[in-house]
């Protein structure tokens, strides 16, 4: 799903194809930040919807660790981390320059996000699942986003006036945040941060991002990811 360094597995998956296959699964956050990578870069490939429940042995052939995104290049090389997915794409062509800054920041950023604020939001949101204190980790998470607000006070996005790694990383998991109590998430003292949200949310990159596609059937290619203009930085 993500991974603090920046690898590719390594490992050759089941055969040679034309152009990269994406397994994917539309509300998965950690999907939904590979997909955003990839249509800003303009990477073109076979998205193949999965679900979760039932996953595909292609899929698992690929990658036995059975979560999404899994990307397979066109030499069988699998990339099974979103953000390395995410570094892949951009490392090709990165037109809104999201790997800039270069700041060790950026990378502590986003560990705070899959790690602490991920394990609070599993809790908070799953809380049956996991036997938790919904509350309790709600707030936990709470204090992560009111850091954030700070940040955000003094600049647009996470990192600097435009979008970066960093906010495309950060947002779907926050947005999973704020949607298991929208009402509550808007009545919380953090204005700075709920128009961030809500301006990634009205995002024709997040549009394009979350375009439904039909569940994938062996013998079918996948489908196209859609035609996406990036806001070019001079």
């Amino acid at each position: 799903r993500s991974s603090a360094g920046r690898r590719m597995s390594g490992r050759i998956g089941p055969a040679m194809t034309e152009r990269p296959i994406l397994y994917s699964f539309r509300r998965c956050p950690y999907a939904m930040r590979g997909r955003m990578a990839l249509l800003v870069s303009g990477q073109q490939c076979a998205v193949r919807e999965v679900l979760l429940r039932d996953k595909p042995a292609e899929m698992l052939d690929a990658s036995a660790k059975g979560t999404v995104p899994v990307l397979v290049l066109e030499d069988g090389t699998v990339i099974d981390e979103s953000l390395d997915v995410m570094h892949w794409a951009l490392a090709r062509h990165d037109p809104e320059n999201w790997l800039e800054p270069d700041d060790p920041a950026v990378a502590t950023l986003i560990e705070t996000i899959d790690g602490a604020f991920k394990h609070h939001l599993d809790r908070y949101k799953y809380s049956t699942r996991h036997d938790s204190d919904p509350i309790e980790h709600r707030d936990a998470a709470s204090k992560i986003l009111m850091e954030l607000d700070t940040r955000l006070a003094s600049r647009d996005n996470l990192m600097r006036a435009r979008r970066s790694l960093a906010d495309i990383a950060s947002f779907p998991f926050i947005r999973q945040f704020a949607m298991t109590d929208r009402a509550w998430f808007d009545s919380e003292p953090w204005g700075h941060l709920r128009a961030w949200l809500d301006r990634h949310l009205q995002s024709d990159l997040f549009a394009a991002a979350m375009v439904k596609y039909p569940l994938w059937k062996t013998g079918d290619s996948g489908e196209a990811l859609p035609a996406y203009a990036a806001d070019a930085i001079a």
